[in-house]
């Protein structure tokens, strides 16, 4: 036996998830050399590589096979979609055994023998994994109500869509298998709206990728993620160690394609392009960087400080809205506790909440301002 240190550099097993149309194809084509098998049909107006859409569980296996044996096609294999694929697996179970539906086997007998072929596509899948083809997975996702045994009531959660009753077998098998699962989705924030503030409404919508755990969703990632970040490849690429490159933008008709190098020496600037915007000095031919310089604000007694986003502060100058009234503001409407700072408002809350919906921040805070009581007031 023989024993090792350190870290061992494998191809990464990777599942996606989320609502329909969030982007997950998207997503899973920026992996570096992505061949899909679309078991779907998602992906006929995106510009990616595929195998023939598998009509059969066989042919699926089939198409994993040609993949192992032809490694300098794939550098990441991409299921699109696993349920989609767990429709296939639950057929074939059916026609192996001359049954017509899952439920025809009793005492949950079809289920198992569910759990065990999916066990199977998922040890192929690991096999790529050991001559170094990165795996992806995609799913679509469903809310379940959830009852924990030790507490009263019911909530609801995310969860990966496969079968109603399969879930309970395959689900499991999935997110054990995999290195990371990420659930993406849309947040957003419930913002009051009219004079009472009984009212609210959905602001934002940007979308998220989850992945660590929490009572509302699974997620899991062994590489230190944070736990809320974009939904963007660029967050992962560092993970999984290689990128697509772009290839670069066709040079328009008539213009020519310039790329500006510091010149060899300090008095050869005759090099530098003419047809550029870039300023030079005329003595040594370097180039001189501008800066942009901040408008002054005519009230040099009102000052907001710096670490506010400048599209927040042009917001609040015009009506002399203090930090102080601001978050006065965000405490009484429940968002935060008394005495967050705003270094620590998250920033989708900042531009979807503070920014995106300024009108009533500022109704809350012309309410606050009618409460002060005005000295030398008779």
């Amino acid at each position: 036996m023989e024993i090792t240190k350190g870290k061992i550099q494998k191809a990464k097993k990777v599942v996606i998830y989320g609502p329909e149309g969030i982007g997950k194809s998207t997503f899973a084509a920026r992996f570096p050399g992505a061949v899909f098998i679309d078991t779907e049909g998602s992906t006929n107006d995106m510009d990616v590589a595929r195998l023939p859409r598998p009509t059969s569980w066989n042919m699926l296996f089939d198409e994993i096979e040609y993949i192992k044996t032809h490694t300098n096609e794939c550098r990441t294999l991409v299921i699109d979609t696993v349920d989609w694929a767990e429709l296939l697996c639950v057929e074939h179970i059916c026609a192996v055994h001359n049954k017509k539906g899952i439920e025809d086997f009793g005492y949950g007998n079809g289920y198992v023998y569910t759990k065990e072929e999916f066990g199977r596509f998922l040890n192929k899948l690991s096999d790529l994994i050991e001559i170094g083809i990165n795996v992806a997975l995609t799913a679509h996702a469903q809310l379940r109500k959830f009852e924990q045994p030790d507490e009263l009531g019911a909530y609801d959660r995310w969860e990966l869509k496969l079968g109603k009753k399969t879930q309970s077998q395959t689900s499991p098998l999935v997110k054990e298998w995999a290195d990371m699962l990420l659930f993406a989705n849309y947040k957003t924030f419930s913002i009051a709206v009219g004079k009472d503030g009984k009212k609210h409404k959905g602001q934002g919508g940007k979308r998220t990728m989850y992945t660590q755990h929490h009572p509302c969703w699974d997620a899991k990632n062994r590489y230190g993620l944070p736990e809320e970040c974009e939904f963007d490849y660029s967050v992962i690429a560092d993970i999984i160690g290689d990128t697509n490159t772009v290839a670069p933008e066709p040079v328009k008709e008539g213009k020519q394609q310039i790329e500006i190098q510091k010149p060899a020496k300090d008095n050869d600037f005759m090099n530098i392009p003419k047809d550029t915007d870039e300023k030079v000095d005329f003595d040594t031919g370097e180039k001189i960087e501008e800066t942009k310089k901040e408008p002054k604000v005519e009230d040099s007694v009102f000052h907001i400080a710096d670490y506010i986003p400048k599209a927040l502060r042009d917001l609040m100058y015009p009506n002399l809205v203090s930090e102080e009234e601001l978050m006065e503001a965000v405490y009484q409407r429940g968002f935060f506790p008394r005495g967050t700072p705003f270094q620590n408002l998250p920033q989708e809350f900042v531009e979807g909440c503070l920014i995106g919906a300024w009108p009533q921040v500022l109704d809350v805070i012309k309410t606050i301002r009618s409460s002060y009581e005005v000295p030398f007031d008779k």
